[in-house]
């Protein structure tokens, strides 16, 4: 298993989360918790950061969601005294596919991240706060995760932890076990999980991920650690086919042709 420091850990993550906040000229922050431990994590250090006054969090089930969840998060957000909203988004979202149909779970899994995306940017505006991403190191180098759904925030606290790290700064922070203890699962349909869907079990993908994109080794000596080349290619294909997930969009630079002048620094703004 990965090792932390947890004490540094949650110093530097709270300190970020003030900064964050403060530099922008925001006082509040709002978190989407969904009931899992990314999220619990999140709120407890937003919650530290900040108090509970100024933290809010947004609850918003699926009907295929598990009741588990909204109970978990129901839990987390009483044990923090934090004020939060349940807004169920099955009726907008089944709105949308009755007018453009599918069978995919993963299209509906995407409607669903997107919608509550959209929610939290409403009450980001409702309540003046930033939105509070809670998206790990693993999902984000692999790609595990809806482009302006769940990947969307003003910030990623956690965003540096790998999944396995935070199961242990989980239980250092003492998130309910009934929490920390559950397969973790998106919960976009019925039983659900996320290493089902990536194809690997967390410890095996962030040990990889962690001899890939930290210490830089080469695959033969990762394979010399006892994993497979197939499970090594596996997972830089994931990251390579995610890259643009990890961008912002690019612009293509364009310059006045008569004049000269590149319009990316005008020279006539203070004037």
């Amino acid at each position: 298993m990965l090792e932390i420091n947890f004490e540094q850990t949650e110093k530097v993550i709270v300190s970020f989360i003030k900064d964050s906040i403060y530099k922008n000229n925001f006082k509040k922050g709002v978190v989407g918790v969904s009931g899992g431990l990314d999220s619990a994590v999140t709120l407890y250090l937003v919650q530290k950061a900040l108090e509970s006054k100024n933290t809010f969090a947004l609850l918003m089930p699926y009907k295929l969601s598990s009741k588990d969840s909204t109970e978990h998060a129901k839990l987390i957000c009483e044990k923090l005294k934090v004020k939060y909203k349940i807004i169920e988004i099955s009726e907008s979202v089944d709105a949308y596919f009755n007018k453009c149909p599918t069978d995919s779970k993963t299209l509906v899994g995407n409607k669903c991240a997107r919608e509550r995306m959209s929610i939290l940017y409403d009450f980001s505006s409702r309540e003046r706060a930033l939105v509070v991403g809670t998206s790990n190191k693993s999902e984000l180098l692999i790609g595990y995760s809806t482009l302006y759904g769940d990947s969307a925030a003003a910030m990623l606290p956690i965003g540096d932890l790998y999944k396995t790290e935070i199961f242990a700064f989980a239980s250092y922070l003492k998130i309910p076990k009934c929490i920390i203890d559950k397969k973790p699962s998106a919960d976009l349909w019925k039983n659900q999980t996320d290493e089902g869907e990536i194809g690997i079990t967390y410890k095996e993908l962030d040990e990889i991920l962690y001899n890939l994109v930290d210490l830089r080794k080469r695959d033969i000596e990762i394979e010399k650690k006892g994993y497979s080349q197939k499970n090594i290619n596996k997972i830089k294909n994931m990251i390579i086919n995610s890259q643009y997930k990890r961008t912002m969009p690019s612009i293509a630079k364009l310059q006045n042709r008569t004049i000269g002048i590149d319009f990316r620094y005008p020279r006539d703004w203070n004037k």
